[in-house]
Parts: C-alpha cells; sequence; structure tokens
C-alpha cells in the first residue's frame, strides 16, 4: 500500500518487533535512522532536510505486547497494513545460545514477511543475533554473514549452507548487496552509518557519527570475543580436563598433563578434546593464556615480560605474536582499548587482593567471568 504523506524520495524502513527482541537495539535504529538530514543542523544551526527517511516499528499486528525483557512494544504497524519498506531492520535477539527456537506463531509469520519483502527488492539487515532469523528464513543460504561472536558455533552448526566471517563487524552479501549483517548489539551503529552513507552520501553519515558521537569498529569482533567457550562438553572427562586447564594454564606443557590424566593414548585424547570442544587441546590452551593475559592488561599496569611470565610464556615476543593473531591488537593496543579509567581501577584493587585477582584471571580464562 501506498502513503501520500510521505515524500517519494523517502527512504522507508521497517524495524521488525518480536517478542525477543532487544529494545535498546530497535529503538537505537529508529533514533539514529530519524536523526538523518535533521540533527546535524540543529546541533549547528544550518539548513536542515527532514523527511529523509520514515522508520516504522513493524511487526505481526500493531497490538502492543511486552519483550521477554519485560519492555513494552508498541508497533507502529502490522505486517498487512506497512507499506512495502526499502530496508528492513531485524534487531539482536534474546536468544538460547544452545538452542534457539523459532518454533513460534510470530516468528513463522516474521519469517514469511521477510521473504516477501526480499522477493520484492527489499534490503535486509540484522543485528547480532538477529542474523539467525535471516538464516533460519534462507536468505542467507549460499552467501555471507556475521553474527555475534557468542553465537559464532551454534550458527555454524545449524546453517552450514552460510559461510559465517563472525571476526567481521558487518558483511554485505547476495545480489546487489542487499543482505546486511552486522555482529553485535553496539554494531547496530557501524550499520546505520553504512545505510546513511549507502543511501545519502559518506558526509550525511560523518554527520550522524559526530552528533551522535559514534565511531567505527574497523578492527572487527576479535578484540571483544572471549576465546574460550562458555558451555561445559558433554564428555566429562574432557570437561574435567577443562576445570584442571582453567587452574593450570600457566603450568609447562599443560598439554602432556591432560593427556596423563585422561588415561588415553595421545592421540586419542586429541580427537576427543576436539570432538568435545572444537579446538585443539594446544589451541585451547594457548586461547586460555590470551584471556588471561587480556584480564591482566586491563586491570594491571604490569609491563609485558610480567604478564607473559604470569600466563606461561617466557618469551614475551612470543605472546606478543600470538595475541595479535588471535586478538587482531598488539597488547598494547588492546590495553589502550580496553584498560578502565584510573578510579575503577583503584576500586577493583581495593576490593580483591592479589589472591583474588589470580581467581579472577583463572575464571576469565575458563570463560567463566
Amino acid at each position: 500500500m501506498t502513503d501520500a504523506s510521505v515524500p517519494q524520495a523517502c527512504l522507508r524502513v521497517a524495524v521488525l518487533a518480536l517478542p525477543d527482541a532487544a529494545p535498546a537495539t530497535l529503538y537505537g535504529m529508529v533514533e539514529l535512522l530519524d536523526s538523518v538530514g535533521t540533527h546535524w543542523g540543529l546541533m549547528t544551526g544550518t539548513p536542515t532536510r527532514p523527511g529523509l527517511t520514515r522508520t516504522q516499528v513493524v511487526a505481526a499486528d500493531a497490538a502492543p505486547f511486552t519483550t521477554s525483557a519485560g519492555i513494552w512494544l508498541r508497533p507502529d504497524a502490522g505486517f498487512d497494513d506497512a507499506p512495502l519498506p526499502d530496508v528492513v531492520c531485524v534487531p539482536a535477539l534474546t536468544l538460547d545460545v544452545r538452542a534457539p527456537s523459532f518454533d513460534t506463531p510470530a516468528y513463522r509469520r516474521s519469517i514469511g514477511w521477510l521473504r516477501h519483502c526480499h522477493d520484492a527488492g527489499a534490503m535486509i539487515c540484522s543485528v547480532c543475533s538477529g542474523s539467525l532469523l535471516l538464516a533460519e528464513a534462507g536468505l542467507l543460504d549460499g552467501g555471507e554473514a556475521t553474527t555475534h561472536w557468542g553465537y559464532a558455533d551454534i550458527f555454524r552448526r545449524r546453517y552450514p549452507r552460510v559461510r559465517l566471517h563472525a571476526e567481521r563487524i558487518l558483511v554485505a552479501t547476495g545480489p546487489g548487496h542487499r543482505l546486511l549483517t552486522a555482529g553485535g548489539a553496539a554494531s547496530q551503529n557501524d550499520l546505520m552509518l553504512y545505510l546513511v552513507a549507502r543511501f545519502f552520501g559518506a558526509e550525511e553519515a560523518m554527520r550522524v557519527a559526530r552528533v551522535h558521537l559514534l565511531q567505527w569498529h574497523p578492527e572487527g569482533q576479535q578484540p571483544y570475543a572471549c576465546l574460550t567457550g562458555t558451555q561445559a562438553p558433554d564428555d566429562q572427562l574432557i570437561g574435567d580436563c577443562l576445570r584442571w586447564a582453567a587452574a593450570h594454564y600457566a603450568t609447562p606443557n599443560p598439554v602432556a598433563a591432560m593427556v596423563a590424566m585422561s588415561g588415553l593414548p595421545e592421540r586419542s585424547f586429541k580427537r576427543r578434546f576436539r570432538r568435545a570442544t572444537g579446538h585443539a587441546p594446544l589451541d585451547y590452551v594457548q586461547n586460555l593464556r590470551i584471556e588471561a593475559a587480556k584480564h591482566l592488561l586491563e586491570t594491571t599496569e604490569a609491563p609485558l615480560d610480567e604478564i607473559s611470565a604470569r600466563v606461561g610464556y617466557e618469551d614475551p615476543a612470543f605472546l606478543r605474536r600470538l595475541f595479535v593473531r588471535r586478538v587482531g591488537l598488539s597488547p598494547a593496543q588492546y590495553r589502550r582499548r580496553f584498560s578502565p579509567a584510573p578510579l575503577l581501577r583503584t576500586a577493583a584493587r581495593a576490593d580483591c587482593g592479589a589472591s583474588g585477582a589470580d581467581g579472577a584471571v583463572n575464571a576469565r580464562a575458563a570463560g567463566l567471568g
């Protein structure tokens, strides 16, 4: 249907509302898109260009509902009443990372609507775990995507026909690059700036960025990702080894120690470990050490050679190379980006002694902190 009140050149954007939607990302996208052409002028006293976008919150029907977070959402329109959008944005969804389910009437209707919009020529975008809904709809089959790093494993298992790049912030795929996926929830800003640049030019995108104090994430998701899983494996023997490794990763040759603990031949242990965790034992130990190093960089002022020794490496240069490869930043760059304000660091030091700090490192390394 058409809407005579909307200028012909206006970009129509529909933000999909679902019971599992994260309201912050949903309304954050609405706010950023609605600021196009207006907020810069209001802030600087220069001419404005209202009416460049029309953003609606759209759901299966227009009845208000509460999200899983207990927050009320009031859609602007239902699927049957909303004008055909130029762009559809799927927000972050609160899904079970072990077994996300889309077997509800709201999801089934949303999947059908997404397919209809895409077939009609709309661009379909997602933020964070919203990419799983695009994959569930079959829109990403044979293409590429990204998602929040915490959902990467389940995404790969459920949607093997999609080439996942969990290290990236934005991935555009399909004919005309009409399918866009963004990583974690904060990468909605990257997605919105991309859309503004694509439809209204780079200069307008920079105005929006400056008004809202936004910055790109050119380094991708690697610096933010936890390299070790947070789920205990079904294999109890390997689970025991992981718990041991979380406390003893800094000891010499922890892989050999785990093999001895298991009572298995080395090759059998390594195959079983990979089946249970998705990692080779050495890779897993290295990830534990990197997570511990990240925690020490964030919470202490210790030099790299001291950190290297504490996490189990005699050669700081080796730790630096491994850190860059796994995290995407050097240790110094990581410390500058993620070190908390001095006041917060002082408070943390006052709250726990040295043994408490080491316990936090072990929990962080194991993916538990």
